[in-house]
């Protein structure tokens, strides 16, 4: 075995986003390109030299070639240990809990999330920091910076690691410890909650469905609900990772989890149904009869928040990102905590979660999470669901009713226009925002405007700025539109259009019937059609 010293030059669109760097997979397969990123990630942490590692990915397409080269690149820096899930495979959530529980110095997590996979898919590489968490701008400027000036990235020389049998085994001076994924995570996930609550919810006849959709969550499903907590054998479907997800989305939403959200507004509808996506950090949550939207599900776990064992004492205060609905606003209202907002992306709530001043967090875009880990965490909220049906002896839809009665119903729906022509987006952008400051008092399709900025967020811990996160117009009665140009795509531009409206007594309508004047409000201010050449949204949820 010999390290070699590889000459190379920068390559151009090496940024990391709000989950890390994400590209079309043949990108990552290019010469030098993961390579690269790999070294910068080592330069603008300061090197790895001595240091212990986390290394796990959610099994698409390019995972396990990927997987051995940071583990050569990361023995030829000078690592100490790389602590890497079996067939590096680890959910996100499961990753950040392994950094956090063996006080690793940080992580690599090899995933795009929720974005296909495949050959013709798309794969990311992200860099989690010792809180287990996402790194922040700070990291990741400066390792952006590394990418532009890079001349050379070493690796070892080396056959492959055995990383399918547990145990340990070196690389150089390197200890590659292969750990069982699921292990760690399901210790953590009976400490949250109340195994015996759910065992008994099972063995009283409760059926759920949960959809796996071919990607990461799969054995950790089969084996908590299933093998530990009883739900019957085949309650988890599509819960074999796929290298290219079964060659289907892996984002659970209404849209790509049709097959679950048919079988659920089904006369044999299961008790509860939820899904999960390519990495594991994000859930969707369906009652028979009745779709959760992720707003509305971050407010129900925030109002019931004291049924489970962790969160019995209280919340010290919750988050959410700023698209997401102010439904969970009015919950922490009438408890009498603090409710943050913050841009889009988990690295925001990790200052507030590590200062202790909140406890639940969240964002629209089916993303849940708490103290527990630095990560949002798709299965955690799914026991985070059962446990509460599970106290209070209630159905999903009869729960949704008395949560709206108590507080009102935030009619939400997100409406995205994907792979638009970029210049033409942030032309539109653009545009919106130079006449906020006219907007306020001014009335559009109907409704007056009360406020319009371009929402810049202060963090409250350690005092930093991050300004053009998306435009907010408030509405006088409650009405919110919010249009941002999303970061997790690969081709284009995704336009995202947040719309919102309060209703406390008609609280059955259809969500796009409830919305239809905040849609008329958001195509006559932004001019959505002509500016993104459609005439509909590619995706409603």
């Amino acid at each position: 075995m010999t390290i070699q010293t590889v000459a190379t030059t920068p390559i151009e669109g090496q940024k990391p986003g709000t989950s890390g760097l994400r590209k079309q997979t043949k990108t990552f397969q290019e010469p030098h390109f993961l390579e690269n990123f790999i070294q910068s990630i080592w330069t603008g942490i300061g090197g790895v030299a001595d240091k212990t590692l986390v290394l796990g990915g959610d099994g698409r397409h390019f995972n396990a070639e990927a997987a051995q080269v940071v583990l050569r690149m990361a023995a030829a820096s000078g690592a100490a240990r790389v602590i890497v899930g079996q067939n590096a495979l680890l959910s996100t959530p499961a990753a950040s809990n392994l950094i956090r529980k063996r006080g690793a110095n940080g992580g690599i997590i090899l995933s795009a999330s929720h974005n296909p996979g495949g050959p013709d898919g798309d794969f990311g590489v992200k860099y989690n920091t010792a809180n287990g968490g996402p790194a922040p701008e700070t990291v990741t400027e400066k390792i952006f910076a590394a990418t532009k000036v890079i001349t050379e990235y070493a690796i070892y020389e080396t056959q492959d690691a055995d990383l399918s049998t547990l145990g340990e085994q070196t690389m150089g001076d390197m200890v590659i410890e292969v750990v069982d994924p699921v292990a760690d995570y399901a210790a953590l996930m009976a400490e949250i909650f109340d195994f015996d609550a759910l065992k008994a919810l099972f063995a009283s006849g409760f059926r759920m469905r949960f959809d796996a959709m071919h990607a990461i969550t799969g054995p950790y499903a089969h084996a908590i609900l299933e093998d530990t907590l009883g739900a019957e054998k085949g309650t988890v479907i599509n819960g074999i990772p796929s290298t290219d997800f079964g060659k289907g989305h892996p984002d659970p939403n209404p849209i790509w989890a049709k097959p679950l959200m048919d079988e659920m507004m089904g006369a044999s509808a299961p008790d509860f149904g939820a899904a999960s996506d390519g990495d594991g950090d994000r859930n969707m949550i369906v009652g028979k009869g009745q779709y959760v939207t992720p707003s509305d599900s971050l407010a129900v776990l925030a109002a019931n928040a004291t049924l489970i064992p962790a969160y019995s004492g209280g919340l010290k205060g919750v988050a959410r990102s700023m698209p997401t609905s102010l439904a969970v606003d009015r919950v922490a209202a009438s408890l009498g905590i603090d409710c943050f907002e913050t841009p889009t992306g988990w690295k925001f709530f990790g200052n507030l979660l590590d200062a202790g001043r909140c406890t639940l967090c969240g964002e629209e875009s089916a993303g849940t999470g708490s103290d527990h880990v630095r990560e949002k965490d798709g299965l955690w909220a799914v026991l985070f669901w059962l446990n509460i049906l599970a106290k209070r002896k209630i159905s999903v839809k009869d729960l949704m009713v008395e949560h709206w009665r108590a507080y009102g119903r935030n009619y939400y729906s997100r409406h995205d226009y994907e792979g638009v022509d970029a210049a033409g987006a942030n032309a539109l952008m653009d545009d919106l925002r130079a006449r906020l400051p006219d907007l306020p008092g001014t009335d559009v399709a109907g409704m007056t405007i009360a406020s319009a900025d371009d929402f810049a967020y202060d963090d409250p811990i350690d005092g930093s700025r991050t300004e053009k996160q998306g435009i907010r117009i408030g509405f006088e009665g409650g009405a919110r539109l919010v249009l941002r140009l999303s970061g997790t795509g690969t081709v284009g531009a995704t336009l995202r259009v947040y719309l919102e409206n309060l209703e406390t007594e008609a609280l059955d309508k259809d969500a796009q019937e409830a919305l239809a004047p905040v849609i008329a409000a958001a195509e006559a201010l932004a001019g959505i059609k002509a500016g993104t050449g459609r005439d509909a949204p590619d995706v409603i949820t």
